[in-house]
Formats: C-alpha cells, structure tokens, sequence
C-alpha cells in the first residue's frame, strides 16, 4: 500500500531542519519520505494525527505532533535506533470520520509489517480508529487505557474523546476481547459506569491501587493489543498542558514505568498518545516529558526477550495447583528469561475453538500464591467469565 496518500511530510521530512548530534534519537530515525519504500525491517513507525474536532475540551491538541517530535529527536539513543521510521503527519480529513479512516489503514498497514504504531494526538478518540485496525486483520483486541476516568459519554452513539469507548464497544463486528483502565480516580467516575464495567467483566483500576504498587499495572499492559494513553491521567504539577486534567493523577516518573511496561510487552501492537496541548506549554516542559514518555516505550520495546506469545509455553517452568475445595487444577507459567507469570485459562466445555493466546493470560507472582492458599485469583475468574 502507498501510505503516502494518507501523509504529509512533518517538519522534520525537510532535511535542512535535521540538526541532530549523532548519537541522539533523531539521527538514528529514518524519515519516510525521503525513501517511501523503506519499511522493510523497521520495527517501530511514529505517525502524527493533527485531529481534535471531536474534543469537546481540548481544541488545539491537534497541533501536538511536531511539537512532541522537537523534543523527542533531541534525547539521547542507549541502543540501536536505526529500526524506527517517522511515517510523517496524518492531517485533518474533510471530517474526522475521514481522519480515522486514514488512521485506521496506516496502522493497519504497519501491523501486517510487525511494525508497531505510535500514535502522537491529537485527542483520545483517535483510539476508536486504532481500534478498527484490528478488523482489517480480523484479530480480537484486548485495549488498555490510561485515563483519570473511563470515557464512555452521555450517549451510545457519542464520537468525542469523552464518549468513544462507546463506539468501540458497540462496533460490528466486535473483536474486542477484553477492555481494561488504569488510573481511573473514582470522584471523576460515575459507578454506574463501574457497573457496567464490572458485570462485563473488564478491569477498572484505581489510581491508589497502583500508586501503591506499581507493577499491579503491569500484567495489565503486558496482556495488552492496543494501548491509549490520556495524558491528562498525569497530574496538573506534572503535566500542565491539557484542559482536562486535575490536581491528582500519575507523577512523571509513574507515566514512565508504565510506558516501559507497555514497551516491554510481546503482544502490544500499537500504542497511541493523546490529549497534549501545546497551545498551553508556554515553557515546554509537557512536551519534553511526553517525549519521555514515547523513549520509555521504545527503550522497554528494546529490552523485549521473546517471552509469550512468541516463546512456547513449553520453554517455561510450569506450576500447578490443586484448588482442594472445587477441585480445579490452576496452572501457572513462569518465564527464566524474565521471571514474568502466566496464568492458563482453559475455555469452558462447548465454546467452541477460540485463538490459542486467549488462553493464558499475564498474572503475578502474588496471584499464585493466592491459589497457593487455596483462593482462586479474581483474574482467573474474569477471564473465564468472557470465555463462557
């Protein structure tokens, strides 16, 4: 496919405004247009969308790209780089309906190359367009996001950033699997929207859950297709260029390890960013830790070591445990490489064939000493529960 038709150059495509030191992340990125059919062995893509007229908020977001690529091209590379191709801008289509669409196909376009997508917004509800990527590889989704609330809106059939997990939720046909969000600040949430999310069995983590312990997040992320992150989850001190975020929220450096997980993460094939304004980062200080934020991401893609999907289970150390009680038999992997846990779920009796990788989902360590105990882990419950 010629995604040319679907780019514009961005300010960087124009070689006269590349001034970058050698050993820094723009002097290892090759730039698109300079040669449209180098997408061969590039491993990571970044792609600008300058769309925000869904936002009901946050008008000027859509301006974030270029202002995030200054100073993401200035930090400095600890690894090999060369893997990463700046696709360029997507720009406004006569409506957003047309943005998504060209959205869609470029990602879609990059996932056949195992080429994972970095979405620099523009507003959130980009996500709905990232999502329709999958249908195109007819692949079920399991879409995390990062965000102070879940943005489900006043109405089904709402398209703005605050209402787009509708729209996903309600596509045909649908190919997500689970939906999971984190961060989520329970006086900015309505229950009822709790609720619903409970009795569908998807995944809503509160802010001081994970402000407690981190890397209750981060099985999370790793069983993650498609990540969106809300840079407005970021708290206002920290992060002050979005009309929507508050005086609580993730500190920087909490942003960071999340990214690094997501990064990290074999199964994760496209994440986007949203919601940075740049009409109010007088001092440049949120487009320099959103830039962060996407180095995080690519120096956790780096340190990726083939751990599930894409090792057999075989490879792991197997455990199991006998649940005396019901007596079902939990089995959990655990990864040498990584010292990373798996949990098997097995479908119930007459579903029918489903994807393999369905089947085992990322837990921890303290997971299996819950079943140790002889309780069965809630996530083992939830992910049994979508299977019925």
């Amino acid at each position: 496919m010629d995604l040319s038709v679907f780019l514009s150059p961005s300010i960087f495509h124009d070689s006269s405004n590349r001034f970058f030191a050698n050993n820094t992340l723009g002097a290892q990125t090759r730039f698109y247009f300079d040669d449209e059919n180098d997408l061969n062995e590039k491993q990571i893509a970044i792609v600008g969308v300058c769309e925000d007229r869904n936002s009901e908020v946050n008008s000027g977001a859509a301006n974030a790209p270029d202002d995030v690529r200054r100073e993401l091209y200035k930090l400095l590379a600890c690894d090999d780089y060369s893997k990463i191709v700046d696709l360029g801008n997507i720009l406004p289509g006569e409506t957003p309906e047309d943005t998504y669409y060209a959205l869609s196909e470029v990602c879609t376009a990059c996932m056949k190359l195992n080429i994972v997508p970095v979405v620099i917004g523009g507003t959130q509800d980009l996500t709905y367009a990232t999502y329709k990527a999958y249908e195109a590889m007819e692949q079920t989704v399991n879409l995390v996001t990062i965000d102070s609330k879940l943005d489900f809106g006043s109405s089904p059939d709402d398209p703005s950033s605050e209402g787009y997990l509708n729209r996903i939720i309600l596509h045909r046909p649908n190919y997500l699997f689970n939906f999971s969000n984190l961060g989520h600040q329970r006086y900015l949430t309505d229950k009822a929207i709790l609720d619903l999310t409970s009795k569908m069995y998807f995944d809503a983590v509160r802010l001081g859950e994970i402000q407690q312990d981190l890397a209750v997040a981060e099985p999370v992320i790793r069983n993650a297709d498609l990540l969106s992150f809300d840079l407005s989850a970021i708290r206002y001190s920290e992060f002050m260029s979005t009309k929507k975020s508050g005086p609580n929220g993730f500190f920087g450096h909490e942003a960071a390890q999340l990214c690094k997980y997501a990064g990290m993460s074999e199964k994760l094939t496209c994440i986007g960013f949203y919601e940075f304004n740049p009409s109010l980062d007088d001092s440049g200080q949120s487009a320099k830790l959103m830039a962060q934020l996407i180095w995080c991401f690519i120096d956790g893609y780096h340190a990726r070591r083939g751990d599930y999907p894409i090792a057999s289970l075989s490879e792991y150390e197997k455990f199991i445990v006998l649940l005396t009680d019901s007596g079902d038999e939990l089995v959990f992997y655990k990864s040498h490489l990584t010292n990373r846990w798996w949990l098997e779920v097995a479908y119930p009796a007459g579903t029918g064939e489903k994807q393999e990788r369905n089947h085992v989902v990322p837990c921890t360590y303290s997971d299996y000493l819950m079943a140790s105990q002889q309780e069965m882990p809630d996530r083992w419950w939830r992910t049994f529960q979508k299977l019925v």
